[in-house]
């Protein structure tokens, strides 16, 4: 009895637990929680943090000083017998000498900027690889949201008619309507058994290709996202998104910081071209010295190298021509990235123009047709012909809303692309 009961037990933890499992994997993904998966997730994105780590190591090289040198050495160990004794050691030179290289013109401190440097622009280049995977990511999630919408609309569109074939099956069987014309209505369900197919296909492509950024192993039945779609105008204009773009985009951000860094490498090279002295400290024991206090002497020495000819003019006008292209290097991204927030404006605007109508006045007027028509075409004063265009001039405005709802999040995409951050959601 002990026995079943524990079986019972694990029967029912083990079912808890697929439970649980099913019902994890099954929920659906938010837009910050998506993105917040495909940043774990994704390799390209891991590599480059690594770039970043690789760079923050190479600004502990740059900082270290030069290390002291130490010499010990030894001379006037004798090698033959004086006055027929061997004393080999008797006279001796011991020297230890202490040397190191200062460096001047704040070398250690212009190569530690220059990394850090390097370092920032190494940010910069992450942020703007991140800017580019994310709208990828959210053309996915965008594309994934259309087709629910439209998965949607296509079952209630197949379910509305199913209704209508059901009332004039009633009527066709009272003799109110002709055979043909209710074999026409039922011929006509291909259609919509058509959409909502082509529909489902169309859902589970987006959805497979979504996984597949997020590296997710989900089963495509088993994944889902949820998100609200539907058009809101966007209360911003186009100088906020100029001025967003200037201050916020990463790759403006990298060309201005290739800029600055360019000028402190020219710095780093004027600085190399100086000479560093070496500066020594020595300690001798000379043991052949008549004195015996003169045994142990202590001597110091500066040694400047000569610059008789400037072994570092390459690298002066080469850091020098290189400030001068970064600064037309960062002139060009500023064109750029004004053109791109200007050219997805211009496309979100013209989606805008054309949902507002659909909004306002299309949409209920189409679904007014639709009701109206088939109310007339119940009671005989409406042809078949005048109840399919109704049903059909439904199902294609709602469909074009739907597109367009999906172009407006596409242009807004765009929009947060060219701006580098979401300033649409």
């Amino acid at each position: 009895m002990q026995r079943q009961n524990w079986r019972l037990y694990i029967g029912l933890l083990f079912a808890a637990g697929c439970w649980a499992q099913t019902a994890a994997s099954s929920r659906a993904l938010t837009w910050q929680e998506t993105q917040a998966k495909f940043r774990a997730n994704n390799p390209t994105l891991l590599a480059g943090q690594v770039t970043i780590d690789e760079a923050r190591a190479d600004e502990i090289t740059a900082s270290l000083r030069p290390n002291p040198d130490f010499t010990a050495s030894t001379d006037g160990t004798q090698i033959t017998p004086h006055e027929g004794v061997f004393r080999p050691f008797s006279g001796t030179l011991y020297i230890g000498t202490l040397s190191y290289l200062h460096e001047r013109q704040h070398k250690r401190e212009l190569r530690l900027a220059s990394a850090q440097q390097a370092t920032a622009i190494a940010v910069s280049a992450q942020s703007d690889l991140e800017r580019n995977l994310m709208f990828n990511l959210r053309d996915a999630f965008v594309r994934v949201l259309l087709q629910k919408a439209v998965l949607g609309v296509a079952k209630e569109n197949i379910e509305e008619y199913d209704k209508e074939i059901g009332i004039n099956q009633d009527r066709y069987k009272v003799g109110a309507i002709a055979k043909v014309d209710f074999q026409r209505l039922d011929l006509q369900r291909v259609q919509f058994e058509s959409d909502l197919t082509t529909a489902q296909v169309n859902l589970r492509t987006a959805k497979i290709d979504l996984l597949q950024l997020l590296r997710d192993r989900t089963p495509v039945d088993e994944f889902d996202v949820k998100e609200e779609f539907d058009f809101e105008e966007p209360a911003i204009t186009l100088d906020e998104l100029r001025a967003a773009a200037l201050s916020t985009r990463p790759d403006l951000k990298e060309a201005q910081q290739s800029f600055e860094k360019a000028k402190t490498d020219h710095q780093l090279a004027v600085a190399n071209g100086s000479t560093d002295p070496t500066y020594s400290l020595w300690w001798t024991h000379n043991g052949s010295f008549n004195n015996p206090g003169a045994y142990n002497t202590l001597g110091a020495s500066v040694s400047i190298p000569l610059r008789i000819f400037d072994r570092n003019q390459g690298d002066k006008l080469h850091t020098l021509l290189d400030i001068g292209r970064n600064q037309q290097l960062r002139d060009a991204a500023q064109i750029t990235a004004l053109h791109d927030v200007d050219s997805a404006y211009a496309t979100l605007q013209s989606t805008v123009v054309l949902l507002r109508p659909y909004k306002a006045k299309y949409l209920e007027e189409a679904e007014a047709i639709r009701d109206t028509v088939t109310f007339a075409y119940q009671h005989g004063a409406a042809s078949l012909l005048d109840f399919l265009d109704a049903q059909k001039e439904y199902r294609d405005t709602r469909l074009n809303y739907l597109n367009l709802v999906g172009s407006f999040f596409s242009a807004a995409n765009q929009v947060n692309f060219a701006v580098g951050r979401e300033v649409i959601r």
